[in-house]
């Protein structure tokens, strides 16, 4: 946990529940859906997304109904400096990022965005979110092939022009090189730790934000 967590958890924890949680989200948008966005015939698929702490953006995605698994971890740096502990300075290249396993049947490629861009990461600011500043805090798109570049291209443009945001869409597409599983102790850290400072005050809105604005999209149950 890097320190800014470390001290925002403390704080936060001897406050009280309803101290703790604010009424909603820093940055909620009810995004359309992508104008682009084929259908995929393949029961599995793989997105790699980053959007600022992974606790959050795993412990959202994982509640997304078609979304199979969720992976916390690392992309963009080597496997040298995969580690926890060698990212929080913001030298390594990685970004914190999860890798999302799902089945197009049942949610596409342009839903994810839709959804990481609605209520995950707010996609006018660079090298950081909500309190974490940083290029490991940056929220960036990793398509996994031409089609799903294709996809985030074009959503990205399509977001960009249709004015949801007060600022420019920077949001960066990146060329996949690695992910790196992070470290045990931050796999499924949100639904492990629901009373955790950190949690309450900056990430358990996000999920509350994808239940109030996209009800079918969530499954009755996480994925793991």
């Amino acid at each position: 946990m890097s320190r800014l967590r470390r001290s925002v958890g403390a704080l936060l924890a001897a406050a009280t529940l309803a101290q703790c949680a604010p009424a909603q989200a820093e940055s909620v948008v009810r995004l359309p859906a992508a104008a682009l966005d084929p259908a995929v015939k393949a029961k599995r698929a793989t997105a790699v997304l980053a959007g600022g702490c992974f606790w959050g953006v795993e412990g959202v995605f994982s509640n997304v109904r078609g979304v199979i698994s969720v992976e916390a971890g690392y992309h963009g740096g080597s496997k040298a400096t995969a580690r926890y502990e060698l990212t929080h300075d913001g030298t390594s290249g990685h970004a914190e990022a999860v890798r999302i396993v799902y089945d197009p049947t049942q949610v596409s490629y342009g839903t994810l965005l839709r959804i990481l861009f609605s209520v995950v990461a707010d996609p006018t600011l660079k090298n950081r979110q909500g309190p974490d500043t940083g290029p490991q805090y940056r929220a960036a798109i990793v398509p996994m092939d031409a089609v799903q570049r294709q996809v985030a291209t074009a959503y990205l443009a399509q977001i960009g022009k249709g004015r949801y945001f007060a600022k420019p869409v920077v949001v960066p597409i990146e060329s996949y090189k690695a992910f790196y599983r992070a470290e045990p102790n931050h796999q499924d850290f949100m639904r492990r730790n629901p009373q955790n400072g950190y949690i309450l005050r900056w990430d358990a809105p996000k999920l509350a934000a994808l239940k109030k604005l996209y009800p079918a999209l969530v499954r009755a149950t996480p994925a793991p």
